[in-house]
């Protein structure tokens, strides 16, 4: 109703802009938080996780929201996708592909598949949702993955103080079949990359290795930066026609450092092979086409003069 001094009608002064920063004011003098599920004022008040729910605010963000989180002195601007959308375990795969718009990527449908199923697969383990730097990580990781040849499907480790560090590491080969080796190291991660360098059958040399944390928090999305250079003549490997003369780089991406490290191994790995294998396509093009030790010559025939 619309009321005020004068109308007869019942008013009230409140002006809701100000419920926000008041509410905000409230808990910092008197020291007690406010619960995230409170109503208007929770910090989830106006946060929407479950896909059926973002799709509806992407559209029309009346659909969930009887008021404007502006409305009360929040101002959401662009954050969320202006819609209070956290990207989390339950977000659908339009939340993501209208998010990773706005940061600038418009993905093809089979790479936002692949990005896609890496979020679902690192939004089950964190908690809190994903933040915009992690998305970027998972499409920086993903981009390396690209008709992969080898793949991690399972990773295990066990060390400590006291005992050795071992790994149990499976892989799937671009035969479709799954191979799994168990290897000890100096420490978890070296140990994951001995098993790996068994099972492809080609042996490197660890260059570089770095890692950094996307976002901070005990639970935060680790990247991980591998610089490869192959080793020709070495115990595991089974491919002499690697060149010695390139580097190779690798990342990869996981709430969990070892298996961030093993993405980012086996993704410079990958790209060893596929380059080793476009190099033969294209030395076996030029042999077939200029080679001519396989000529037989023709009975009786006089031999050709070619000009050139």
């Amino acid at each position: 109703f619309v009321g005020g001094p004068g109308t007869g009608k019942l008013y009230t002064g409140i002006n809701p802009v100000h419920i926000s920063p008041t509410s905000k004011m409230v808990s910092e003098y008197t020291g007690m938080a406010c619960q995230p599920h409170k109503a208007i004022v929770g910090a989830n008040a106006f946060k929407h996780e479950s896909g059926i729910h973002q799709d509806g605010m992407i559209k029309n963000k009346n659909t969930y929201e009887i008021m404007t989180p502006e409305s009360i002195g929040l101002m959401r601007g662009d954050q969320e996708s202006g819609a209070g959308i956290v990207l989390g375990k339950h977000s659908g795969r339009n939340a993501v592909k209208t998010r990773l718009r706005e940061l600038g990527y418009d993905l093809e449908m089979d790479k936002l598949n692949a990005v896609f199923a890496r979020f679902k697969e690192v939004a089950e383990k964190k908690k809190g949702g994903l933040e915009d730097e992690d998305l970027e990580a998972l499409v920086t990781d993903q981009a390396g993955l690209t008709n992969e040849l080898w793949k991690v499907t399972g990773l295990q480790v066990s060390t400590g103080m006291s005992g050795i560090p071992t790994a149990t590491v499976k892989m799937m080969g671009p035969d479709g079949v799954e191979r799994y080796v168990a290897t000890t190291g100096t420490g978890p991660v070296d140990a994951v990359y001995k098993a790996i360098d068994q099972i492809i059958g080609v042996s490197v040399t660890l260059e570089d290795y770095s890692m950094k944390s996307v976002t901070e928090g005990i639970e935060a999305l680790a990247i991980t930066r591998v610089v490869l250079a192959p080793v020709v003549g070495g115990p595991n490997d089974n491919n002499p026609e690697i060149s010695k003369d390139r580097k190779f780089t690798g990342t990869g991406s996981d709430t969990d450092i070892v298996t961030a490290s093993a993405r980012a191994y086996t993704s410079a790995i990958n790209k060893l092979l596929k380059w080793t294998k476009r190099r033969q396509t294209d030395e076996e093009a030029v042999s077939d086409n200029g080679n001519i030790r396989d000529a037989k010559p023709v009975e009786g025939a006089p031999p050709a003069v070619v000009n050139a």
